[in-house]
């Protein structure tokens, strides 16, 4: 028996994914939802759709992870900022070389533990090579990060660094897809809900470039594919 992800909603849940995925690809505000939904008779208010964004985002990206398809071992590493209710937090990113997203995670801190941190969680990844070469940028932490998981026996001791600018042009560019989404929402009012809808802006922007290695990507059929995920078959 599948599990009712909507159970006890007002909505029907293709009301609900369809208000979820608008607002993680497109830049579009709580209350732009709520006057598109106007327009085909639906009243819903902005408070619910914010809900439904902190609720279902972190799920799609929780659901997709076991079907991405593998990265290659060239990764690319860098920081880009992100306002949590007036101050700039860290969102730690990497990519292959082919842009193919590798991992991602928000922190409060810039120095080497966050760094390694996130450096592990992206080594526990499974769709994640081991890296044969990782191109960042002249922040000092990685270097060192990298140093430690070597010790640590976490990487292997011949994985290269390099520092190297234009080659880092290619998640340079990933961050403006991200950040084209978050700006229209000035800002989050809390660490926790940025964190969860980030998760669901990288999915998407992950499902969009065809890392789910069992979807033939369209616009109809990521609309079925993320309905699938949650049990909805049309």
């Amino acid at each position: 028996m599948l599990f009712n992800y909507f159970k006890w909603k007002h909505y029907e849940g293709e009301i609900i994914l369809l208000n979820v995925r608008w607002y993680l690809k497109y830049p579009l505000s709580y209350r732009n939802l709520k006057e598109m939904m106007i327009e085909r008779g639906i009243q819903v208010d902005h408070s619910t759709i914010m809900r439904w964004i902190h609720q279902y985002s972190p799920e799609i990206e929780k659901k997709i992870r076991r079907y991405l398809r593998p990265t290659n071992n060239s990764w690319r590493v860098d920081e880009t900022y992100i306002n949590v209710k007036g101050k700039w937090e860290y969102f730690y990113r990497a990519v292959d070389s082919n842009g193919d997203a590798i991992d991602f995670m928000l922190s409060s801190k810039r120095n080497r533990k966050a760094a390694k941190i996130f450096f592990k969680k992206a080594l526990s990844s499974n769709h994640d090579q081991i890296p044969r070469v990782i191109t960042v940028d002249k922040n000092p932490d990685y270097p060192s990060a990298i140093d430690e998981l070597k010790n640590d026996k976490r990487l292997p001791k011949n994985v290269g660094i390099r520092r190297i600018k234009y080659l880092n042009n290619i998640i340079e560019q990933d961050h403006r897809s991200i950040k084209r989404i978050v700006h229209p929402m000035l800002g989050f009012q809390s660490f926790s809900s940025a964190n969860k809808t980030l998760k669901g802006i990288e999915a998407m922007n992950m499902i969009k470039k065809g890392q789910a290695n069992n979807l033939n990507y369209s616009i109809l059929n990521e609309v079925k594919y993320i309905n699938q995920l949650f049990g909805i078959v049309l």
